[in-house]
């Protein structure tokens, strides 16, 4: 497979307020939170993290319709962890869930399709060389039917 490039631009607004061009998707403020910014948008490691879980969310969407299965609605929760690491303040440690709408057994190749879905995973596959991720499935009735879990230094 070929490399692809993507390009999204940024332009300082004002203090720590950036505008975010998408191009034909449009722009989104990003800023940093109080006191070091005005918090009037999603922070960086806000932007980190849902993009972590909607890579992930997709990737599982795209394993189980290659097994022609409907998971429902799937929706996701990420909780970031940020930590200093030496004298720098860093994400440490993000935890994805993502639930499905129907229950596990309405899912015949659910367990074919978790064993291999974060490796679909751009977004995820290439935050883990420096950030553990934690990611669990749970069904429409709270039930995890997969946990993978970082190895945390």
């Amino acid at each position: 497979m070929s490399e692809k490039t993507f390009s999204v631009q940024l332009r300082l607004l004002e203090n720590y307020l950036f505008q975010i061009d998408f191009g034909e998707f449009g722009n989104v403020l990003a800023d940093e939170p109080e006191p070091i910014g005005g918090g009037e948008g999603p922070s960086p490691t806000a932007m980190l993290a849902a993009s972590v879980a909607n890579c992930l969310s997709a990737s599982l969407l795209f394993a189980l319709r290659k097994y022609k299965q409907d998971p429902g609605d799937i929706s996701a929760t990420v909780t970031g962890t940020i930590g200093r690491v030496e004298k720098f303040q860093r994400v440490t440690n993000l935890q994805v869930q993502i639930r499905l709408a129907v229950a596990q057994n309405e899912l015949p190749d659910l367990a074919k399709a978790v064993s291999q879905f974060e490796n679909f995973c751009t977004v995820t596959e290439s935050v883990r060389h420096g950030i553990p991720v934690d990611v669990e499935i749970v069904d429409n009735a709270g039930v995890s039917v997969h946990r993978s879990t970082a190895n945390h230094a």
